[in-house]
């Protein structure tokens, strides 16, 4: 067996590769995309970071590709469902650059308390300043972390040996296991206006997008410090700017922007503020580690056993996961779907599978259902091995059940998630073995296929509503392509299903929300 090695992944960490006889490493560097459609066909294996794109038409000449690993955590650079589509798994490293991550938060959070970077270019333009460059200790002072995650997590432990108070905005964790890291659990609010310095490990998403904005900045206590090493777009550069140059931020330093590379912006041109070129991984330490974490995944499963971090489809038999396949495909739609209509913090998810699915294994389908509810919304990796204990760490109760005999379909996945603000039910089959649908949402029942842009409106039944919501749609030139309602009886509550050609922004959101007899409105976008 043959496995191609790109982008300068380190070579001592391809150990675990090397060790098993009659596997073949080849080393080269970054490949075009014409370049790699010419050799991969001669390969079981492939392990990239990310300067080489694994495309659909590069997997189009994969015949004999098994298993394509990402040294790191992002696979941005991996067309997911092409090799999805093929059967072929893809793996990442997604611990590999904890460490790393959280040690290069610690030494931003240092070097913007002590103005080492602006101290030490006066230094080298002959100038010493000592007067200049009064810092602050990070002794007593309120830290404010925002995802408690694996990094945030690492980032507490070592500020709480600076001697700093930890406060911590995470709605998916549990005020208890924050409990058991010393750290106390609190609004978002309370994190802005108490914390002398805030840093960030939220992924990138559209609830997180742009979080720490304008109106975010101005809750702020004043001279706090700011530090996002975790994903750009989460801050606005534009207000960040606006509250260092006035001084109700006394100095930010980002690792991480919106648009990269970065090497134009307004930012750079303020003394309170420094920055580094998404270093967060950088160190040989997590480079070595994610190269022998994705090696060890490649030799596992060439061996014929389980892989830990999987991020498309489950390590089960190629025999059973034919037959599961749609239903993974299912619930993890159904479960990204859940995860956008949700508020609040997660206490239960129940999950039912009624009629022919329980004739098989059901938990990989838990799994993946889970998956899909906490990947979009968590700072850490959730994949199919650790999807459950994630689940268990965050205090989140999983309940499975199966009935043998449902009404109307011949396989229905049913899953209620109970959160601190109330709950949500959520109804998905397949037709015809591999056509999935949404079914009934929170007792209504529609037939939506789950996927594009869609936008959930719950509303009062009355005449014109359709209308009034087709209309804000119209002014901002968003087309409807598609549309389903549902109701239990005439003139009480209702839910409209709008497939739209375009995602919606905040405004238009909020002007539907405002049309009388609409009671909510999310956008769900698979």
């Amino acid at each position: 067996m043959k496995v191609l090695v790109l982008d300068g992944v380190q070579e001592k960490g391809l150990k675990p590769l090397y060790e098993i006889p009659g596997i073949k490493v080849d080393i080269q560097g970054k490949q075009s995309e014409e370049e790699l459609i010419k050799i991969i066909g001669d390969y079981d294996a492939i392990i990239v970071r990310s300067a080489t794109k694994v495309t659909a038409k590069v997997l189009e000449y994969a015949a004999k590709l098994k298993i394509i690993g990402r040294a790191g955590v992002g696979v941005d650079n991996i067309d997911l469902k092409a090799a999805t589509n093929k059967g072929i798994i893809v793996v990442n490293a997604p611990d590999g650059n904890t460490i790393a991550a959280a040690e290069h938060t610690m030494a931003m959070m240092l070097a913007l308390a002590r103005k080492i970077p602006a101290a030490t270019a006066k230094l080298k333009e002959g100038i010493w300043d000592k007067k200049a460059f009064l810092g602050v200790e990070l002794r007593n002072k309120v830290l404010g972390i925002i995802g408690l995650g694996r990094i945030g997590s690492a980032v507490a432990k070592r500020a709480m040996a600076m001697e700093m108070k930890i406060i911590a905005y995470d709605p998916y964790i549990s005020a208890e296991n924050a409990a058991n890291l010393g750290v106390e659990l609190v609004k978002l609010d309370e994190v802005l206006k108490e914390a002398d310095f805030i840093t960030i490990h939220m992924p990138l998403t559209k609830e997180t997008w742009h979080m720490i904005n304008a109106e975010a900045l101005e809750k702020v206590k004043d001279g706090v410090r700011i530090i996002n090493c975790a994903r750009g777009g989460i801050i606005d550069e534009e207000a960040l700017y606006q509250a260092l140059e006035s001084g109700k931020v006394a100095g930010a330093a980002l690792d991480v922007f919106e648009k990269e590379p970065n090497t134009d912006s307004p930012l750079y041109q303020l003394d309170n503020f420094i920055a580094t070129p998404h270093l967060g991984a950088s160190t040989v330490e997590a480079q070595l580690n994610v190269a022998v974490d994705v090696a060890k995944e490649i030799a596992d499963y060439l061996q014929g056993n389980m892989v830990k971090n999987a991020v498309n489809i489950p390590s089960l038999s190629p025999k059973l996961l034919a037959k599961v396949r749609p239903f993974l495909d299912l619930a993890e739609k159904l479960g990204n779907f859940q995860a956008q209509l949700l508020d609040g913090r997660i206490n239960r998810i129940d999950v039912t599978y009624g009629g022919e699915i329980v004739k098989h294994e059901v938990a990989p389908i838990t799994t993946m259902l889970l998956k899909g509810i906490l990947d979009p919304i968590l700072q850490e990796t959730v994949n199919f091995v650790n999807a459950p204990v994630v689940a268990r760490n965050r205090g989140i109760e999983v309940r499975q059940t199966t009935q043998d005999k449902v009404q109307d379909y011949n396989n229905i996945i049913t899953v209620k998630v109970i959160t601190d603000r109330g709950e949500r039910t959520l109804s998905g089959t397949l037709f015809m073995g591999n056509d999935p649908r949404i079914v009934n949402i929170d007792g209504f029942r529609i037939d939506a296929k789950p996927e594009g842009h869609m936008l959930v409106i719950p509303h009062n039944d009355k005449p014109g509503m359709i209308g009034k919501v087709g209309t804000v749609l119209g002014n901002h030139k968003i087309n409807i392509g598609g549309m389903q309602v549902g109701r239990q009886k005439q003139g009480g509550e209702a839910v409209m299903v709008l497939s739209i050609d375009t995602a919606t922004c905040d405004d238009t959101l909020k002007e539907i929300a405002d049309v009388d007899g609409v009671l909510d409105v999310k956008l769900v976008s698979l």
